[in-house]
């Protein structure tokens, strides 16, 4: 514990320090370390001085006190001599982007907890990615049964954030990614495609009024994202039967400028995801050409007032990075930029080629003048992963954030002081999907710890990746080396009980596709003995106890909704098991001939891979769990 005592003008502060001191074990007592605090307008952005038994911090804004108290609080814990650290912030704008709209919606509870972790790092905003997460008056089947927040949470959660000096900031939809909400029937007149809205048809144009104002009314921001990514789909729908053909960037453009007006008549100012312009203006169609010359028409066309933003998540080349904010800044205005920590299509965090891609992209930002940056935290896919196993990356950002080049050292001892998990933990998350034959630095996005779970044993779909791999001994090591470098004492030491366990269900089900099939082909029956009545239900228990662990996970930290699509894929898992043990059985004891699963052929899923220093990828449960129809897809609209 340690004992400070306040002095200087913090009344304003008092607030934040106080629902601080738990994280960082501080007391405020009268025979603390005496601490005198001052904010300053000019000077550096931190500033922090330990002398003769006393302390003082210099400030310029609100949430670098916060980080600075953090800092000496750290050094006081080591019983270090005096020091003076100073700090400059090298953007404007930095911070988180949580991914809430693919079933995990942390609980109000945990987001606060992540806000306190956030003020801790220095960073001053966050953007709360929302498609249909968020309340809607008149509007009930918008985020009907997907957890979404309440306009009271919402201004909970912006008041909370406010004492810290962190901004939080609504990203929503205005186009398309609204499958979710457009999937009613109730709301069928909205609906262009499956997830693109309906434009030129005003009643499309109340709803964007509507949900705008509701999603903005309890934020203080007055920045708002209003998304427009990925609309490939724009008027190829319903509005193309009823309207014809049109141009997309036409089309596109003049919708802008209706949103556009909604935001300005609410004195909001609008961000925009920018790559619909990038692959419009491209002759390939590639969102990230190096080729792509912006059309002037393009630009003039392009409300002033809007901030683009570019998002890249997987490059580690600067020179990328140096090309692509030239060619926003042919848009005569700064970009902002949105890297990524991955924590998506996968129960790994993809540390290796995060942390390379973010080191070339933050460096690039700053010697190109780029002053907003977030780091986005998506959840693809039903969010498996979870935003706590990314705090290592965001400590990454926040580092980056405060210095003109990263310090390794400084970011290994500040992650462990803010988390009570070592650096060396996060990094081992990587190595779920690190097994033989994948890099150690998992640059080409492979996501095997997903496929191999998920996979099933009599079909087989991923079998020839991971053939002739010695997956046990490995995932059996890992489960082992997880495990040792857990700290019971960090109330965050339960992310890593998933990890685990799920090693330990990829220790045994990892090739267990290869060896059923291998002893089949050669009438082994012992074999298929053993796997039926041994191998296969210790699988179904290690799949049960993995499956405890996730769902304890998954309700502490998300409110329940979107984990029935967790807990069906394993149930799914779970049956399966079953009718694999009973197909062997049957055969085994002659009441089937063959078993027909185990008769076909296995293929590569992703033909090339064997090439590769990967084992492959595959963003979609469903598509691992089987090659048969789940469900009809219709027609885009």
């Amino acid at each position: 514990m340690t004992k400070v005592n306040l002095t200087g003008n913090y009344s304003q502060l008092i607030d934040g320090i106080k629902a601080l001191s738990n994280n960082m074990n501080v007391e405020l007592a009268d025979d603390g370390v005496q601490l005198n605090i001052e904010q300053v307008d000019h000077g550096p952005s931190i500033k922090v001085v330990y002398e003769n038994g006393k302390a003082k911090i210099e400030y310029e804004k609100t949430h670098h006190f916060y980080r600075a108290f953090s800092l000496l609080i750290e050094r006081l814990e080591k019983k270090e001599d005096d020091f003076e650290l100073v700090e400059n912030a090298q953007f404007k704008t930095v911070g988180p982007m949580f991914d809430l709209s693919r079933n995990a919606v942390m609980k109000v509870d945990t987001f606060k907890d992540m806000i306190r972790l956030m003020a801790m790092m220095g960073f001053d905003s966050a953007m709360l990615y929302m498609e249909d997460t968020y309340e809607v008056k008149d509007e009930p089947y918008f985020g009907y049964m997907r957890g979404r927040y309440s306009q009271v949470e919402l201004k909970e959660l912006d008041d909370y954030a406010y004492q810290f000096g962190i901004e939080l900031i609504p990203c929503i939809q205005t186009l398309a990614h609204l499958e979710e909400f457009l999937k009613w029937e109730a709301v069928k007149e909205y609906k262009d495609t499956r997830g693109a809205l309906l434009l030129e048809s005003e009643p499309t144009y109340t709803l964007l009024e509507n949900m705008i104002q509701s999603v903005s009314a309890r934020f203080r921001s007055k920045r708002i994202h209003i998304g427009m990514d990925e609309a490939e789909e724009l008027g190829r729908g319903i509005f193309l039967n009823k309207n014809g053909y049109k141009d997309r960037f036409e089309l596109m453009s003049t919708h802008l400028d209706r949103v556009v007006k909604v935001t300005e008549s609410l004195g909001l100012e609008a961000m925009m995801w920018s790559d619909m312009f990038l692959k419009l203006a491209s002759d390939t169609g590639d969102v990230y050409s190096k080729e792509t010359v912006i059309p002037q028409h393009i630009i003039d066309q392009t409300p002033d007032s809007v901030q683009l933003m570019y998002w890249q998540y997987n490059a580690t080349d600067i020179n990328h990075y140096y090309n692509i904010i030239d060619q926003h800044k042919g848009f005569k205005r700064n970009p902002a930029f949105a890297g990524g920590i991955w924590v998506w299509n996968t129960f790994a965090t993809n540390y290796g080629l995060s942390l390379k891609a973010s080191e070339a992209a933050l460096t690039a930002c700053k010697e190109k003048g780029v002053e907003d940056v977030f780091v986005t935290l998506w959840g693809d896919d039903g969010y498996e992963n979870n935003f706590f196993n990314a705090l290592l990356g965001l400590q990454f950002y926040a580092e980056h954030a405060y210095a003109e080049k990263l310090d390794q050292t400084k970011l290994k001892d500040r992650v462990q002081f803010i988390t009570g998990i070592e650096e060396e933990a996060f990094l081992a998350l990587n190595d779920l999907d690190t097994p033989p034959g994948v890099t150690d630095d998992n640059e080409l996005q492979t996501n095997p710890s997903k496929f191999m779970l998920w996979q099933d044993v009599l079909l087989g779909l991923f079998d020839k990746h991971v053939e002739g791999k010695d997956m046990a001994s490995y995932y059996r090591d890992l489960s082992k080396r997880i495990d040792s470098l857990r700290n019971a004492s960090s109330k965050y030491d339960y992310i890593f009980e998933v990890p685990v366990r799920l090693a330990d269900v990829l220790t045994l089900k990892g090739t267990i596709g290869v060896e059923l099939k291998q002893a089949y082909d050669v009438n082994d029956r012992e074999s298929l003995k053993k796997i039926a009545e041994v191998t296969l239900p210790e699988i179904t228990k290690r799949v049960k106890t993995l499956r405890d662990a996730h769902r304890k996970q998954w309700l502490t930290m998300h409110k329940p909704f979107g984990w029935e699509v967790i807990d069906i894929r394993y149930g799914g898992s779970i049956n399966r098991l079953d009718t694999a043990i009973e197909r062997i059985k049957d055969f085994l004891n002659g009441e089937i001939d063959f078993i027909d699963e185990l008769e076909q052929e296995r293929l590569y899923f992703t033909p090339g891979v064997e090439e590769s220093t990967a084992l492959g990828w595959n963003s979609y449960y469903f598509r691992m769990a089987s090659p048969n129809v789940f469900f009809h897809v219709l027609p885009i609209y």
